[in-house]
């Protein structure tokens, strides 16, 4: 019997982990990148880059593909893609598990001021700071455009599209990140205020750890509604799950008939 596929919608380090796992313990798995990064992390086992077509493309290629369980992974802020998985996921009748990691929570001694979204973010820049480490990402740089009051250090994996703040610098970096690194970032560009999305996890958390030990103000902008699904905190967690149901639709191996001599 050869265990069924698992189709790992990836793009985060958990996800990278679980297909690490999965390939370790002999169960094939494909992981699907966005594409919007030249350079990703690849994960182990089989990978595909770029959309799949919608709901109905993806529920098609699940069907060809034999795709016994979906382990969605992706970065807490794409919604889109959440939706469309979960259409495909009914329309192919593959199960559908989400792993996603906590947010982050509010320690003593944090500044944080929560918004919805990158406009109510650029709102409130000009009443909490004046040089401003950016941390949202590429994607929607464009809210901050217009913020004249401030100087943005902005830092991101790929060069930003315009438009962009007039007044700025782009610095491309790549976490992990440590508190020793992030302190000297903020001393050195006088940093006086962090803006950046809610997206949990160990990789990026130094800023956090920095800005507290500097009584730096930091605009929190919160993740997006999610459409309802079964959900895991943990790679280990999404593994016990995806085993499970690759296990149950193993495929029995195809055998030879010889003649007989």
């Amino acid at each position: 019997m050869s265990a069924g596929r698992v189709l790992v919608l990836g793009g985060t380090a958990e996800a990278r982990r679980l297909a690490a796992a999965l390939v370790a313990a002999s169960v094939p798995v494909t992981s699907s990148l966005a594409g919007r990064v030249s350079r990703p992390r690849l994960p182990a086992g089989e990978v595909r880059i770029g959309g799949f077509g919608g709901p109905d493309g993806l529920a098609r290629w699940l069907r060809e593909q034999l795709v016994v369980a979906i382990v969605e992974s992706t970065p807490p802020f794409a919604e889109r893609i959440s939706a469309s998985a979960l259409a495909a996921s009914a329309h192919a009748g593959v199960p559908l598990l989400r792993l996603q990691r906590p947010g982050w929570s509010e320690r003593r001694g944090d500044r944080w001021e929560w918004v919805d979204d990158l406009d109510q973010a650029a709102a409130a820049v000009a009443r909490l700071g004046s040089r401003v480490l950016l941390t949202t990402g590429r994607q929607g740089l464009a809210a901050f455009a217009g913020v004249q009051q401030a100087w943005f250090l902005i830092r991101c994996v790929e060069p930003p599209d315009p438009p962009l703040p007039s007044r700025h610098s782009v610095l491309l970096d790549r976490g992990p990140y440590t508190v020793e690194g992030e302190l000297a970032l903020i001393d050195g560009h006088r940093i006086d205020l962090v803006v950046t999305k809610d997206s949990g996890g160990a990789h990026t958390q130094a800023k956090l750890d920095a800005a507290r030990l500097r009584d730096l103000p930091v605009i929190v902008v919160r993740r997006p509604p999610r459409p309802d699904a079964p959900t895991v905190g943990t790679p280990r967690e999404a593994l016990e799950w995806a085993l499970g149901r690759s296990l149950a639709g193993a495929v029995p191996q195809a055998c030879t008939t010889y003649p007989s001599p």
